[in-house]
């Protein structure tokens, strides 16, 4: 069965829906109450992004960001901004679960090591950002020449076991994930992967989930959450608004 996660990207503050990389919607002025809602709906993990950070290199809305893993009892994994041992040390410090690094891994691979080595494969993931088949790094803003199947294949040396792999294409679009790359880099790499981008229904789900026995174990899903694509999400609604403990509280 995969595991869904909800995504929260967070730019200047807010909790926003990019798309394509770039910013399509506001959410809420919020993320730690949108965070507090997820959980509520009983997700037992959160993907943050740190927008900002994905842009300038460095944790931006580190504040926020540490507000919701004191606010929230369940894991998150974190990407965006993370570059160096000491932003990573810094996330952690402040409770994260996981960190997703991209950037760090392409430029600067035994500073990934270093990383991998301190804190382990299950804490640190591949972050792989594609288009047209090439990742891009430093906030989707640069394309390294590379394929995501060869830098994933660099990162299993270093002793990656895990990749978050999005299609900058299909992200924030619901037009469905690219099932053939997926496959592609599951059946090349041998890696655990988290699917990420353009899901927009159960049937996507499912697809996935044939991939299940390759690797595929988990989803982030954004936008499709936030406008209530899934047919549970009716009675979450109910729920909430009767305020009948069907979940754990926050």
């Amino acid at each position: 069965m995969l595991l869904i996660i909800p995504a929260i990207e967070i730019k200047n503050g807010k909790c926003v829906q990019m798309v394509q990389g770039i910013q399509g919607f506001v959410y809420t002025d919020d993320p730690i109450e949108m965070a507090k809602l997820w959980r509520k709906e009983n997700a037992k993990s959160l993907h943050v992004t740190d927008v900002d950070g994905a842009m300038e290199g460095r944790l931006v809305n580190f504040d926020v960001i540490e507000r919701m893993a004191k606010t929230v009892d369940i894991p998150i994994e974190l990407g965006g901004g993370l570059r160096t041992f000491e932003e990573i040390k810094r996330a952690f410090d402040a409770g994260m679960y996981r960190v997703v690094i991209s950037t760090m891994a392409i430029e600067n691979p035994d500073e990934a090591k270093r990383t991998l080595e301190t804190y382990g494969p299950s804490k640190v993931v591949l972050g792989l950002d594609a288009k047209n088949g090439i990742v891009r790094m430093h906030g989707w803003q640069e394309d390294t020449g590379l394929t995501a199947v060869s830098i994933a294949l660099n990162a299993k040396a270093l002793g990656f076991k895990r990749i978050v792999y999005t299609d900058i294409l299909l992200d924030g679009m619901m037009r469905g994930p690219n099932f053939a790359a997926i496959r592609s880099l599951a059946e090349t790499t041998g890696l655990r992967i988290t699917a990420s981008g353009g899901i927009s229904s159960l049937d996507d789900l499912l697809k996935l989930q044939e991939l299940e026995p390759l690797g595929v174990d988990s989803a982030v899903i954004g936008r499709a959450l936030y406008e209530n694509r899934f047919a549970c999400q009716e009675l979450w609604r109910l729920c909430e608004a009767g305020d009948y403990p069907y979940t754990a509280k926050v």
